[in-house]
């Protein structure tokens, strides 16, 4: 008998019609995934299961958990949720209570669920040491807030744990421990797995069947192997076919001279310790020195919490190192002490353009805002560059009266990466501009972007966890670890014969081709 049965399976909203007649089942102890693109319905199916839908939601179909049908009961629904079915949601730092510890957090689903159990093991059981429960969600990284959501979603030892998502946004070699930790966890509890994904590799890696969905309908199903190996219709063809994807060879023209150099660039964090003793000073960027040739695509790789983001904040005058200097095009500064005729030839493309628009500002107002940095440019010129920028990355100027929620995510990284084009800057700093994108859109977006580096002139730092993207479209790259640049190099030479320990970690990490 299967442990969950889903048949002829419909969500629609209003009008709308979100899942469409759906059907699968999923065995004890089995891996199931469900892949498909944003808007496919993944996430709706995972929360149908475990009865989570929003009120406004109107399910048709049958499921039913080992034997029995889905309760319509609230009560007895989140009965079954908390023993028997384990969730992990996509983002773990919206889902958890950031004025809680981790480890209360924790001990709170066990008193729910009455399941027993010690915080400290579950810590243990997921990777984590029993210390970390005495953190909040914002001390801990990606990775680390990840394990305290399947430490929550195990505590009451479910028979299926569905992973919404669980490791997009993730860097290499921890995208790797949560994977091998999910495996490792549902064969020792011999527990099933609902994975659900856009990450083909990360599928193809730890489950036995899969199901591929496409706006709502469910357009193949079968062993994992065999789908991706021969997919037999045309939507997965294109996704399988774009998860292979390799960049067209790019043609990289003659670096010119130095455009940034840093030099002993270093920027400490103050930890909170007992009073009235400080705790020990964090440092996030450690002495770097390194140097960037105008028209160069440079890409900055490392393991989460290395120091990368920190590193291009200072780079952006978004934060000031606490010592050290930055030289660019021959002006000095350190970070937010930069004038406003330099601001103006950096910027930044952030690593989620949905929080880094106000949402209550049109895309217009929003885009509009770097062009106060332009003195003395005539309304009429702001109207024009707003045009021209939207245009330039594939949009309509009409779409400029729409709210950034009005967007999918691919239509709001283009609108990021036309508003750091609005000063016409010399160097575009990108934080993992496509890591939480789709395949396909993810390769929209990084032809856009090698298109708009010609067409403007651009100078790229690209930080990345994708060595793939990194080994299509970067000239250099520099490996950060604990806040130092370990190693550099072209990417053909770093990948294929990596010295330092951390490049091989990262080389090692990189999930093999679907298919």
């Amino acid at each position: 008998m299967s442990l969950v049965e889903v048949a002829n399976l419909s969500i629609a909203f209003g009008a709308l019609q979100a899942v469409d007649g759906i059907g699968f089942a999923i065995g004890k102890g089995e891996r199931f995934g469900l892949v498909g693109e944003s808007g496919s319905g993944k996430t709706l199916t995972a929360l149908a299961i475990a009865g989570l839908l929003p009120e406004t939601a109107r399910r048709e179909g049958t499921i039913r958990f080992d034997g029995a049908p889905l309760p319509h009961d609230e009560r007895a629904l989140a009965r079954l949720r908390g023993k028997r079915i384990g969730m992990v949601f996509q983002e773990p730092m919206t889902a958890l209570n950031p004025l809680m510890k981790v480890g209360r957090q924790i001990g709170e689903a066990l008193a729910l669920t009455k399941a027993g159990g010690d915080i400290g093991a579950l810590l243990t059981e997921v990777g984590l040491l029993p210390t970390h429960g005495e953190r909040y969600p914002h001390q801990l990284s990606g990775g680390q807030r990840q394990r305290v959501m399947i430490a929550m979603a195990l505590a009451s030892a479910p028979d299926i744990l569905i992973a919404d998502e669980p490791t997009s946004a993730l860097d290499l070699v921890t995208q790797a421990k949560v994977l091998d930790l999910i495996a490792a966890l549902c064969d020792r509890r011999g527990m099933a797995l609902m994975f659900i994904s856009h990450d083909l590799k990360a599928v193809a890696r730890l489950c036995t069947r899969v199901a591929v969905l496409q706006r709502g309908r469910m357009v193949e199903a079968g062993e994992t192997a065999s789908v991706f190996g021969a997919p037999g219709d045309g939507y997965t063809r294109r996704l399988v076919a774009a998860a292979r994807m390799q960049l067209p060879e790019i043609a990289h023209g003659s670096p010119g001279g130095v455009l940034v150099a840093t030099r002993g660039l270093t920027r400490r964090f103050r930890q909170p310790g007992s009073w009235p003793l400080p705790g020990k000073p964090l440092t996030a960027v450690d002495k770097v020195d390194f140097a960037v040739r105008t028209g160069e695509s440079i890409a900055l790789v490392g393991p989460s919490g290395c120091g990368k983001t920190t590193l291009a904040r200072i780079l952006v005058g978004l934060d000031t190192a606490n010592a050290g200097s930055i030289a660019f095009d021959g002006r000095v500064y350190h970070g937010a002490d930069l004038s406003p005729d330099l601001r103006r030839d950096l910027s930044l493309v952030f690593q989620d353009p949905f929080s880094s628009f106000d949402p209550r500002m049109s895309v217009a107002q929003s885009l509009a805002e770097p062009l106060r940095l332009l003195d003395g440019l005539p309304p009429e010129m702001h109207r024009q560059r707003l045009a021209e920028n939207v245009a330039a990355v594939g949009l309509e100027p009409a779409m400029l009266t729409r709210f950034p929620h009005e967007f999918s995510g691919g239509q709001r990284q283009r609108l990021a990466i036309a508003r750091a084009l609005m000063t016409r800057p010399k160097f575009l700093v990108l934080d993992e501009p496509v890591s939480a994108l789709d395949l396909s859109v993810r390769a929209e977006v990084l032809a856009l972007l090698m298109r708009l580096k010609a067409d403007y002139g651009l100078t790229y730092l690209v930080i990345s966890h994708d060595l793939d993207m990194v080994a299509a479209i970067a000239d250099r790259v520099l490996v950060m670890q604990a806040g130092r640049i370990v190693e550099e190099g072209k990417p053909a030479e770093l990948f294929t014969n990596p010295r330092h320990e951390m490049t091989r970690e990262l080389v090692a990490a990189r999930l093999p081709a679907v298919g």
